[in-house]
C-alpha cells in the first residue's frame, strides 16, 4: 500500500506562515491545511499545485508517494 507524504508543515515553518495564512493564500480552509499536514487528507491536483506555487517549488518537492 502507498501513502502520500508531504512537506507542507516544514515549508510553512520555513516561510513563517500560519496554517490560516497559507490557507488564505491557496484558497483553502485552515482545517484542510491541518488535515493535509497530518496526512489525513489528499489534496486535489489543483490545490497541490497552488501549495507548491506558494512555496516556489515543484509539486514533487512538496508531495511524494511512499510505499509502506
Amino acid at each position: 500500500m502507498s501513502k502520500l507524504v508531504n512537506r507542507v508543515r516544514e515549508l510553512r515553518a520555513r516561510d513563517q506562515l500560519s496554517q490560516e495564512e497559507l490557507a488564505k493564500r491557496v484558497g483553502a480552509s485552515r482545517q484542510t491545511i491541518a488535515l493535509i499536514e497530518r496526512g489525513d487528507y489528499s489534496p486535489s491536483v489543483l490545490l497541490s499545485l497552488k501549495i507548491a506555487a506558494e512555496f516556489a517549488v515543484q509539486v514533487e518537492d512538496v508531495f511524494s508517494i511512499q510505499d509502506e
